[in-house]
């Protein structure tokens, strides 16, 4: 089954890159330049100490052992020859040992060049590719699966490694023996060379429609690769739910469904493969099978057959034989060569697309350093949309410095995406977002996200220690300060009675931690980091009544005295706010404090008698509101909560 190319996730990026080749050597190549010129010259040398012996034995053969020619050594003055048939023989035995020496040592010089600038390549791409990704816009993410984005991390950096390493190094070895091979054929006998010589031509026009017929098809094989991570990505992390849901038999038919289609796109470009390969075997050997014959009768009868003309001596055709048989076999290898090619040229494509995304948000050449005084934060006639769909529309609100406000109102509202406008994980379509009357779009994202912490429902932790989490973002903290944050934040007691301590391995995203104990971390960081404004994101949502009492203690010392924006449903946890946000299809449809609120018999008079069980009291057309947003599916749901 053919993949099609909107399958590719990465298909836009691919797509708008230009000689993805020429740009990773323009880029790459140049600040290793000098290894890659060990390599290459190493390469050339080792290789025209490679084509020495056939020659030798030619002349061996003739001068020495059938006495039918001079005693002649390329490039070496005959003065400087010995006479003597014996010496000749030992002379040709050194120079042979020579060869085969230097050649060994040269190609492990090559070797090491080829190596360390394909090593160097891989190290700066993946490297330069992870931090291009990281610093795309959250609307990129939202668009891409972790298992597709880990395939251009992994597999593509790889086998462009596999290139620089493999083909690169092979390609100039081959090419030094192409071209060597060719000039002493045609120095030897340019009658016979014409004959060895004679697929070339047929080989370039078949290697050349190889790869038109090929490189599409590698676009596929990349594309499902992507595919088949992302599923098995997608199932390990959520192995939990499918083992409590039964569902082992639905998902092993979903990964052999992308498997499969892997498998046919895969085995499209196989077929290609195979198909070549032996083709050009088949022109290779025709062509050595003509030298052969027309050699052989040459020597056999003394002179040249059909149209040849001149002598050709025995031990020349025996090195002409072994040099034809050498140059042949690289001739095929070009197609292995190219082959690596192309799959380089699609992973390379697709690195480069990726790194010339467009970040999204683009910080000010003149952006100054945020330096927060009071904590105000001002949100003027906030517009904003994802792609075609509309989240926020003319927000307006503020926030005293040092006060609480609260953000409430149904799934989808556009809680969450107000607040990431003021991280600038998205910049506004109209309006503006200010701290102390700047506007975030004129501060540094350094310095603007450096002054909010930021306390998120689903808490994040990183494999590593517990101390190793608690500081992540400020690195420099001592082991005092630590525990004091864990303290504050109700987690020092149960992190001593961890096996290790704050030593601890916490696992792969915290795995080996409770949900509050993961939470009550996460505000630990957020004390740590000691931020001007705070950011606390359905924080105990998650929790029992138990854990949300010790975190809600723990995040009543986190806001003391610094600007803080709470989103809960849970009502109770934000009804002691300073000023309270209504939102409602991305509006501001009340604001107030608790009792004004209730007192309005609004939205959020509503929303707290559902938490308070007076599900019958509720008005015809809140309940009616609440069943189309349960049943529509729409994109702010995804960006928001």
């Amino acid at each position: 089954m053919d993949v099609p190319a909107d399958d590719d996730p990465f298909e836009e990026q691919r797509e708008r890159t230009a000689n993805p080749m020429r740009r990773l050597f323009a880029a790459y190549g140049e600040e290793r330049r000098g290894v890659f010129a060990v390599g290459v010259v190493a390469s050339i040398l080792a290789r025209v100490l490679d084509l020495l012996p056939p020659l030798l034995l030619g002349i061996a053969v003739d001068a020495i052992f059938l006495d039918e020619g001079p005693f002649d050594l390329p490039l070496v003055p005959g003065r400087w020859l010995p006479t003597d048939p014996e010496r000749q023989f030992w002379l040709i035995v050194g120079i042979v040992l020579v060869s085969y020496l230097g050649g060994a040592a040269l190609h492990w010089v090559r070797n090491w060049g080829w190596n360390r600038f394909a090593q160097y390549v891989q190290h700066a791409i993946r490297t330069d590719t992870y931090d291009a990704m990281q610093r795309l816009n959250m609307t990129f993410f939202a668009d891409k699966q972790t298992g597709e984005m880990m395939s251009v991390l992994s597999n593509d950096v790889n086998r462009l490694e596999r290139f620089l390493n493999d083909g690169l190094n092979a390609a100039f070895r081959l090419g030094v023996m192409v071209i060597g091979i060719a000039a002493i054929l045609l120095w030897m006998n340019p009658q016979l060379a014409v004959v060895a010589l004679l697929p070339v031509p047929l080989i370039a026009v078949f290697t050349y429609r190889f790869v038109e017929t090929i490189q599409p098809k590698y676009a596929e094989v990349r594309s499902t690769v992507g595919q088949v991570n992302s599923r098995l990505e997608n199932n390990l992390g959520g192995i939990q739910v499918i083992k409590t849901s039964s569902t082992e038999g639905y998902e092993a038919d979903r990964v052999e469904e992308v498997s499969g289609d892997y498998f046919d796109a895969n085995w499209d470009a196989i077929e290609t493969r195979i198909k070549f390969f032996p083709g050009l075997r088949v022109l290779a050997g025709i062509g050595f099978a003509l030298t052969f014959t027309i050699g052989g009768l040459w020597v056999f009868r003394g002179e040249g057959p059909w149209l040849f003309t001149g002598t050709l001596r025995p031990g020349e055709f025996v090195a002409f034989i072994l040099y034809t048989q050498r140059f042949i076999w690289p001739m095929a290898q070009f197609g292995q060569i190219i082959n690596m090619y192309q799959r380089a040229y699609a992973s390379a494509a697709r690195i480069f697309g990726l790194m010339d995304e467009d970040a999204g948000i683009d910080e000010a050449t003149d952006a100054a350093e945020l330096a927060v005084t009071d904590g105000r934060v001002e949100y003027d006639d906030v517009t904003f949309g994802y792609e075609e769909a509309p989240i926020l529309d003319g927000v307006s609100f503020e926030a005293g410095g040092g006060e609480t406000v609260a953000l409430v109102g149904p799934t989808g509202a556009g809680k969450s995406t107000a607040l990431k406008l003021l991280l600038r994980m998205y910049d506004v379509d109209e309006g503006a977002v200010r701290v102390d009357g700047t506007d975030v779009r004129e501060v540094t994202l350094a310095s603007l996200r450096g002054a909010i912490g930021y306390v998120s429902q689903e808490t994040f932790l990183f494999y590593g220690t517990v101390r190793e989490n608690i500081t992540y973002g400020t690195f420099g903290a001592d082991d005092e300060e630590v525990e004091a944050a864990a303290a504050a934040a109700e987690a020092h007691e149960f992190v001593t009675n961890l096996p290790d301590g704050y030593d601890t391995m916490v696992g792969e995203r915290g795995v080996k931690l409770s949900g509050g104990q993961r939470q009550r971390l996460a505000i630990a960081r957020a004390m740590l980091k000691d931020p001007e404004i705070l950011i606390l994101d359905e924080a105990t949502s998650d929790v029992d009544t138990e854990t949300e009492m010790l975190i809600q203690r723990s995040l009543d010392r986190l806001t003391a005295d610094r600007t803080t924006f709470v989103i809960a449903h849970r009502l109770s946890t934000v009804k002691d706010a300073d000023g309270i946000v209504v939102l409602d299809d991305g509006e501001v449809v009340e604001r107030g404090t608790h009792e004004e609120l209730l007192a309005a018999d609004g939205l959020y008079a509503s929303l707290w008698g559902v938490q308070a069980g007076e599900i019958d009291a509720l008005p015809a057309e809140f309940v009616e509101r609440a069943t189309e947003r349960g049943a529509r599916a729409d994109v702010d749901a995804d960006l928001d909560d």
